[in-house]
């Protein structure tokens, strides 16, 4: 009989991170510099060096929005000294660091590759002093990519959406967080505190990390306290609450087969163990959704992927939830069974508002943080769920500091998926009128602080759903952020081409 084939075990063997914060912020590099930076020192982490980077096979390059390379994968892999490797270049979405992971521990368990970087960059805050100076920005030209990008790349919101100013981030959070707060009869002012609070606790733990573009440490009062330097963006995040893009970070991992670690002289003290993963993606546009205060694709993947390691989320000691604003990584916890008053932070990065958020490449630097807590503490387990969207594409992955008797776990597949799409939503109505109720809103405000203009999601009389704007009177939109809102009965009426909805 032919001997039984051993079985591949994928292992993050070294994590590095850059910042980059020159006096005069123009000086800054250029996001592939920041890569090259965070790839050596991942490989260098690994105690492996430039041998180890000779070596990978893979390099996957999450977009870089500041400045779109291209094949940023392969001009990245020519600079480390690895031209040959395969090159991935992603489509757009904060998932993708951890759904790279997925991915590259498939291949690496399957035996199609070895050895593969993840590496990552962004650097607005130098490309916006550039622009605000007048200059060119001299960097890398794009090369041309001769692959499709790796990942979903549909548009993440509908014409519709557009229309109604239902298609921004900054907007559509708010809308969630709103619908989150009232669904569990939660009141103003206690939400309000609640926000200042996870606030603060994530903030103290960005001030502890030497990678974050904000280490101040600002109290409750500071970040939830309405001021000209804090002012309103969309109801209820003021300024400080908003993910942070004006930031140069950059951060790489490597993965390998234990087999190629060992080979390549990897030490096993510096690997850790990526034991599951799973994916998954919401009803794609923002109007077709169960509900507004669930995540029910996430609730069923997280339970698929704690099940397929034996695990409970209570054995889970280290968690980065993603946290572009305080509703995704609240809400993820809420899906995953974690309750309000959990001692375990939410992050171990810090969060975008606090950490920074250097585009699609957060959740790298996440995971990074996490080999750190998993290296010290060798019994203990981590989960990373990173998003894309408006909620939309998630993907999750456990990590462990021993080796999993299982192995490599993928979770869901297919069938997850399946369940997700069939789920049952409104009818979305495109042009609404008649009664409504709302089931999601929020007040965008101007750079003045003063309130400009309001989205609201509800459901008309026949149980259809309708997104429309508010009308531009700033007495009512003042008034609407001093009571509860969900719930609210209205008329929704046509004019010039949209919904408008008047609150009763």
């Amino acid at each position: 009989m032919p001997a039984e084939s051993r079985r591949v075990l994928p292992v993050l063997v070294g994590g590095g991170q850059t910042i980059d914060r020159p006096e005069d912020p123009t000086a800054g590099r250029e996001p592939l510099l920041l890569m090259e930076e965070a790839a050596q020192r991942a490989a260098e982490d690994a105690g492996g060096g430039a041998r180890l980077l000779a070596a990978v096979d893979t390099v996957a390059v999450p977009t870089v929005v500041c400045h779109d390379y291209g094949d940023a994968a392969g001009l990245l892999a020519e600079r480390l000294g690895c031209p040959g490797a395969r090159r991935l270049n992603t489509t757009l979405g904060g998932n993708t660091p951890q759904a790279l992971v997925n991915h590259l521990a498939d291949e690496i368990a399957a035996g199609r590759i070895a050895v593969a970087l993840i590496a990552g960059a962004e650097a607005w805050h130098t490309a916006r002093a550039l622009g605000r100076a007048g200059r060119r920005i001299p960097w890398t030209p794009p090369r041309p990519e001769d692959a499709p990008r790796w990942g979903d790349g549909r548009p993440g919101s509908s014409e519709l959406e557009i229309r109604h100013g239902a298609a921004q981030p900054i907007t559509t959070y708010p809308l969630f967080e709103n619908a989150f707060r009232a669904a569990r009869g939660l009141g103003l002012a206690a939400h309000r505190r609640e926000l200042a609070d996870f606030a603060a606790r994530s903030a103290a733990l960005a001030a502890r990390n030497p990678y974050a573009w904000f280490r101040d440490s600002k109290s409750a009062g500071e970040l939830g306290t309405v001021t000209p330097e804090n002012r309103m963006i969309g109801f209820p995040y003021p300024k400080f609450m908003n993910a942070i893009l004006d930031v140069n970070q950059g951060a790489a991992v490597v993965l390998a087969a234990d087999d190629a670690a060992r080979r390549l002289g990897v030490a096993e003290d510096r690997w850790v163990y990526p034991w599951a993963g799973v994916d998954v993606i919401e009803h794609w546009y923002l109007l077709d959704r169960v509900d507004y205060h669930s995540l029910p694709g996430v609730r069923r993947a997280g339970a698929a992927l704690l099940e397929s390691v034996g695990l409970t989320i209570e054995r889970v000691a280290h968690l980065d939830l993603y946290s572009c604003f305080p509703i995704a990584p609240r809400l993820t916890a809420a899906m995953l069974g974690i309750p309000f008053d959990d001692p375990r932070p939410l992050t171990v990065t810090g969060g975008l508002p606090w950490f920074g958020g250097p585009g699609n490449n957060y959740t790298t630097h996440a995971i990074v943080a996490l080999v750190e807590r998993l290296r010290a503490a060798r019994d203990a387990f981590g989960l990373v769920h990173a998003n894309g969207w408006h909620l939309t594409k998630h993907a999750l992955g456990i990590y462990g500091g021993t080796p999993s008797p299982r192995g490599w776990q993928r979770a869901g597949g297919p069938a997850l998926q399946a369940w997700v799409d069939a789920l049952p939503h409104p009818e979305v109505v495109v042009e609404a009128t008649g009664r409504g109720t709302v089931e999601a809103y929020t007040i965008m405000h101007g750079r003045d602080g003063a309130p400009q203009q309001g989205t609201v999601i509800g459901r008309l009389a026949g149980g259809g759903r309708f997104v429309a704007v508010l009308p531009r009177d700033a007495a009512l939109l003042e008034a609407m952020e001093q009571e509860e809102q969900v719930g609210r009965a209205g008329m929704v009426r046509r004019e010039q081409g949209l919904n408008v909805f008047l609150p009763a």
